[in-house]
């Protein structure tokens, strides 16, 4: 719907170009200044040679000189507004020959000098106190000029005609408070412009006779209409607008800041009515007065738009039923009254051609259109900003709107009964607004069936029931700043292209979306409390795969909240491995690990011997401890030797190279048979004087062992003096390993002591050999009877 041009249009165009000369990609070559606002009294001299945008208005600069711009030879646009100049000479811009842009409006000027100037494409010289048209002859060469902003207290043809022959797309002319003391009705028609807006006298009557229908303008704009009181039919300006009947061209007409009474505002609506106006808009209306104005003629119109925007009254015993009547029925395809207080809207009375309504920024309450069945025509509903509070009658309201495509209900008070079953919405509905309402997560239970878009943004929705209505057509939905805690599935809306979920209370949202959403062209979930877990990578992963049209405020607003620290970390930059997050591999991979340092440290141990080294350190420890504690009574036997040993003669070698020098060579003194039995005496005998005379009786083990019937003997006495004596004075060694089924039956006290007593082995490694030796010395040194003699004798 076409909207009629307002007294912003100027500023707009200011926008636009300053937007477009700061959007510029920087080059270095183009710079915009802004120094409004910052208390100047001189225009600044030390501004770059490359500016090209310069805005100092607001301030309190009082004139402007050649030197203050003309360095400035690539300046494009100065607004300089809104200060205290009095007098300009347009010659100063003879150096800014790339000028296009200039605003001096709102400043004090009274008097220009024309010069052969820039040729301008807006030159606004608007809210100043020119007496006479400020028009210059050289303003006809001014072939690009779009837009002009002039004041004057008196409009002179002879004033306009230097730029009648230019197209101009707009001309501001506002009036000053002394206009109207001489005046020249038809002075408008020379001035050829697409659009005009005439700003009257603030603090005066309209009591002109200016003839604005003279206007060849296709839009016009009249502002400050004050004190239209005069209900006849004289009234000036009733005579004005009657007049604009006769205006073929005139399709858009705004009157803005306007006060009058009920009986003339309706006159003015009736005035405007049968003309050849489309598009029509009041603005800012204050009426006053009782209301008898009753009938409204609706024939012969062209009307395709009105408007009507903030309108206040000060009457307020009033009978409304007339307004509401004479609003209602109106022929007309697009109708909008914002901003008015209004509380109540009747049904037509017959089918309304209606297609566009604005009721937005009013009262309106639930009972608006309530069992309406004439509004069949209608696609656009705007009820925006109201006191709307059930969403059950909301809904009532639509069933007979056969033709609805949009309906904005936002920024009301709209609440939902949960356990409402009648879910009847027009299914013509494709646009719905129910945002900013106190909405709950039911709503999802009773929505259009064919809605495309829907936006329940600022509500207090936590989570999206699974028995949803199913809705195919849904494109696009916003549930921006709720409290839903993950993001929803596509199930119910197989159609889903794009979502807003940003300012929720998602914290952990499921990877499972974008399998479910295979559709989804934007999303939007930036700005919610993410737990940067475990459970958050595939989620990060699948927003770090998708394009920034896709993945929009990807990836500056995606930020970590929660652990402390990682809060305010990108969700990009979060990063943990999947071995610490998967629970069963992280077991597995310990498990394995353990197993493999087991199986290493066996293996080594394997290589390495190392139990038998431990068996050997352990056995050495023993043996310390033990001589350590040997009962002096023990010692006191008549002991010659550390050790007897037995073996059998095929082991002699071994015995006489290895073991025999390695013990002796440590003092220690050992009893070998064919060296130490006494001559004459039997040989039992002299086993049995050995084994009795020696600390310890070493049995040197073998295949050999086995086989020899002395070493039977010698083991057999030794062991009986373990048990006659109880001590513990055995040693065996292991030489060579025996297999069990090799020793004989008869041997059955060498099998008792070998699966009962530790053993010595001798280790095949020589670099076992050291801890062997320390271990037998260990078990066999101790002092002998001759030195524990020496000892007694001290202590006593």
């Amino acid at each position: 719907m076409t909207n009629t041009i307002s007294s912003s249009f100027h500023l707009a165009i200011i926008v636009m170009l300053i937007l477009a000369v700061r959007i510029q990609p920087s080059d270095g070559s183009e710079i915009s200044i802004n120094m409004s606002k910052t208390g100047l009294l001189h225009v600044p001299k030390d501004l770059s040679l490359q500016t090209t945008v310069l805005d100092i208005s607001q301030n309190s600069i009082s004139e402007l000189q050649t030197a203050d711009v003309q360095s400035l030879s690539k300046l494009r646009i100065l607004i300089i507004s809104h200060n205290r100049i009095r007098y300009l000479d347009f010659s100063v811009f003879k150096y800014n020959q790339e000028l296009e842009y200039l605003d001096v409006s709102h400043n004090e000027l009274w008097k220009i000098s024309c010069h052969p100037s820039v040729n301008f494409k807006h030159l606004d010289l608007s809210f100043n106190a020119f007496d006479a048209l400020p028009i210059c002859k050289q303003f006809g060469n001014m072939s690009q000029l779009k837009f002009l902003g002039l004041s004057a207290s008196q409009l002179q043809k002879s004033s306009v005609q230097p730029i009648a022959h230019l197209n101009i797309s707009k001309v501001l002319l506002v009036l000053g408070d002394l206009y109207g003391e001489k005046e020249e009705p038809d002075v408008l028609r020379d001035f050829n412009t697409e659009s005009l807006h005439i700003v009257f006298p603030s603090k005066k009557e309209f009591s002109f006779l200016l003839d604005v229908a003279a206007s060849p303008a296709a839009s016009l704009e009249l502002s400050n209409v004050k004190s239209v009181l005069d209900d006849s039919e004289s009234s000036y300006f009733l005579n004005v607008l009657s007049k604009l009947q006769k205006n073929p061209r005139l399709s858009n007409f705004t009157l803005h800041n306007i006060e009058t009474t009920w009986k003339s505002f309706f006159r003015i609506l009736q005035l405007v009515w049968p003309s050849t106006i489309e598009y029509f808009s009041i603005s800012n209306v204050n009426v006053q007065g009782p209301l008898d104005f009753t009938e409204f003629n609706y024939s012969n119109t062209s009307i395709k738009a009105l408007s009507i925007y903030q309108f206040s009254t000060s009457t307020f015993s009033l009978s409304q039923g007339n307004i509401y009547k004479i609003l209602s029925n109106m022929n007309i395809q697009n109708c909008t009254v914002s901003g008015t207080r209004m509380i109540h809207m009747l049904c037509p009375l017959q089918i309304s051609p209606f297609q566009h309504l604005d009721f937005s920024n009013n009262l309106l309450t639930d009972t608006i259109f309530k069992n309406c069945g004439t509004l069949t025509e209608l696609k656009t509903f705007n009820l925006q900003r109201n006191q709307l509070k059930d969403l059950t009658n909301l809904i009532h309201m639509t069933t007979k709107m056969e033709s609805l495509q949009q309906l904005d209900a936002s920024q009301n008070s709209l609440r939902n009964d949960e356990n409402e079953v009648d879910c009847s919405w027009t299914g013509s509905l494709l646009n719905l607004n129910l945002s900013s309402n106190a909405l709950t997560d039911s709503v999802f239970r009773c929505l259009p069936p064919k809605v495309k878009v829907l936006d329940l943004h600022n509500n207090r929705i936590t989570a999206i029931p699974k028995d949803v209505t199913h809705l195919e057509a849904l494109q696009e939905l916003n549930v921006a700043l709720n409290s839903l805690v993950d993001l929803p599935g596509c199930g119910p809306f197989s159609s889903l292209s794009l979502l807003i979920i940003e300012h929720n209370a998602v914290s952990h949202p499921s990877a499972h979306f974008f399998q479910s959403c295979q559709k989804i062209t934007s999303i939007k979930a930036g700005s919610n409390p993410f737990h940067c877990t475990c459970e958050l990578r595939e989620f990060i992963k699948s927003m770090g795969q998708l394009s920034s049209e896709v993945a929009e405020g990807w990836p500056d607003s995606y930020k970590c909240a929660y652990p402390e620290g990682y809060k305010g970390t990108l969700l990009k930059d979060f990063h943990v491995s999947q071995l610490s997050c998967n629970i069963a591999l992280l077991m597995v991979t310990i498990g394995a690990t353990v197993l493999v340092v087991a199986a290493s440290v066996t293996c080594l141990c394997v290589y390495l011997d190392v139990p038998w080294y431990l068996r050997m350190v352990c056995q050495w420890t023993q043996a310390r401890h033990r001589a350590r504690n040997i009962p002096l009574v023990e010692l006191q036997r008549n002991l010659q030797f550390h050790a007897f040993i037995s073996y059998s003669g095929h082991d002699s070698a071994w015995v006489k190279s290895e073991l025999v020098p390695n013990l002796e060579k440590e003092d220690i003194r050992v009893c070998l048979h064919e060296r130490d039995f006494v001559p004459g005496k039997s040989i039992v005998e002299n086993i049995i004087n050995c084994i009795e005379k020696s600390y310890k009786s070493i049995f040197v083990l073998s295949p050999n062992f086995v086989q020899s019937e002395w070493c039977h003997y010698e083991l057999y006495f030794a062991h009986h003096n373990l048990f006659h004596e109880g001590s513990n004075n055995l040693i065996l060694i292991l030489l060579e390993p025996i297999p069990q089924y090799s020793i004989p039956n008869s041997y059955h006290k060498l099998k008792t002591l070998m699966a009962r007593r530790t053993y010595l082995e001798w280790p095949k490694e020589k670099t076992k050999h050291g801890l062997f030796w320390a271990n037998l010395r260990a078990v066999i040194k101790v002092k002998l009877m001759e030195q524990t003699k020496d000892i007694d004798h001290t202590q006593s």
